[in-house]
């Protein structure tokens, strides 16, 4: 009987775990921790609030940690609305160097909870709002990866005319420029039935990465952070010229 040959598995097609507004493949090894800190600065408006700097900014601090080499969970707090997010990460399949496997399938999902004051809520459970997605992904070489995610957004409460429910999809790509520099694209369309249907996110940033420390600087459409609240609310049209600076910093151990 011929000896059994061991799995060898391509390397995560992102160096990041976020994508500048969505989740990568990217899974760390067991037992790793990583501290995150997204920022948004205001739209730039061209008025005197030094693009953007100047105005109200969105901040979420988070961290994850690895269960296994396929399983993370993690916790994050974000200053609009309040939201603290609890977050569930895994690798279902992985791309392996034969081809045999071509791509990485990853599963990401949050449930989120406004911490606003009681009076904003008629019960509980109005706090509450939820996003599903599974992000495809492939490293085509050394310099090029791509992705595309379909994903489910719900809020237990919102008003009317609003649906709670909301599909949409998500196409991303990176071009490493060096070894440690690369450009970022991050598109996502939604596509379900809204009486105001969300405008497109679009981002397009850079990314520096070195052992343990990414950081990404970009521009956005997005103010929300956490994935649903961009998905269902967002009214900025990036290519009328509502967007905005920000960066995102990821450090492990």
């Amino acid at each position: 009987m011929a000896p059994e040959v061991e799995v060898e598995y391509e390397r995560a097609a992102f160096e990041s775990t976020s994508l500048i507004e969505n989740q990568t493949d990217r899974v760390y090894s067991k037992g790793t921790i990583e501290m995150i800190m997204n920022h948004r600065f205001g739209l730039v408006t061209g008025t005197n609030d030094l693009i953007g700097i100047w105005a109200p900014a969105n901040i979420r601090l988070a961290v994850t940690y690895s269960i296994t080499d396929r399983i993370a969970v993690g916790y994050g707090t974000t200053k609009d609305f309040r939201l603290q997010d609890f977050n569930l990460k895994g690798a279902i399949l992985k791309q392996t160097v034969n081809g045999k496997m071509p791509v990485s399938v990853t599963y990401y999902g949050n449930a989120s909870l406004s911490a606003l004051p009681k009076e904003n809520f008629y019960h509980t459970s109005d706090r509450w709002s939820f996003f599903n997605q599974i992000i495809i992904a492939k490293r085509l070489n050394k310099m090029f990866s791509l992705q595309i995610a379909p994903s489910y957004s719900h809020y237990n409460v919102v008003e009317a005319p609003m649906s709670n429910d909301l599909f949409a999809i998500e196409f991303g790509g990176r071009a490493k420029v060096t070894s440690g520099i690369s450009i970022v694209l991050d598109v996502n369309q939604p596509i379900s039935s809204q009486e105001v249907l969300p405008k497109s996110g679009f981002a397009v940033g850079t990314e520096f990465s070195t052992v343990g420390h990414t950081f990404q600087i970009f521009i956005s459409n997005y103010r929300g952070i956490i994935n649903q609240t961009s998905n269902m609310f967002n009214q900025n049209n990036f290519f009328e010229g509502d967007f905005a600076i920000g960066f995102n910093i990821g450090r492990t151990w």
